[in-house]
């Protein structure tokens, strides 16, 4: 193959990519939930392109192929609402999930100021929620949206050197960070 994957930003030009993408990942999700009016299937392109604007969108590609992308937003208290973490299905089970969240963590942290993580998974998306808790989210609640579908919602404190030092040395009530 030749040809490595790299992680950036998104641009408006990734909007299509994206959009198919995420028509293609997500339905797994919906027939797992026998729902497919959810939300990233109903999604428009000037919506998505509304939150390329507005939020943080990374994407994975692998030569101009869009294969993997993940979204985020940070609210007032510091907290990142991280969203449709999506990777094409031949690119699955190879950690580029894992390096989409890590790019977007990262990448809210240094430039929207994110002190803690946020995320939600469907209760019977095992892969999902596997993913999230090696990457030291903890689950931090539940709500039954439907008769068949229980979304967990995860979170995980942002770990700085600081915090680390503070939490070995007895850390202060104001210090939080995630067991890894």
């Amino acid at each position: 193959m030749g040809t490595s994957v790299t992680i950036s930003a998104a641009t408006d030009q990734d909007a299509e990519q994206i959009l198919k993408l995420q028509f293609l990942c997500y339905q797994q999700e919906a027939a797992l939930y026998d729902d497919y009016g959810i939300e990233p299937l109903t999604q428009t392109l000037q919506a998505l392109r509304a939150e390329l604007g507005e939020a943080c969108v990374m994407v994975a590609r692998l030569g101009e192929e869009v294969v993997g992308s993940v979204r985020g937003t940070v609210d007032e208290d510091g907290t990142a609402r991280i969203a449709k973490l999506i990777v094409h299905p031949r690119m699955q089970r190879h950690g580029l999930g894992g390096r989409l969240l890590a790019a977007v963590e990262e990448r809210l942290a240094a430039e929207r100021s994110a002190t803690r993580f946020r995320l939600f998974t469907g209760h019977r998306s095992e892969g999902n929620l596997r993913l999230y808790r090696s990457r030291g989210y903890v689950p931090v609640g539940t709500e039954q949206l439907t008769p068949r579908l229980t979304v967990v919602t995860l979170e995980k404190e942002l770990r700085t050197e600081a915090t680390a030092v503070g939490a070995s040395a007895g850390a202060s009530q104001g210090e939080f960070a995630a067991q890894a």
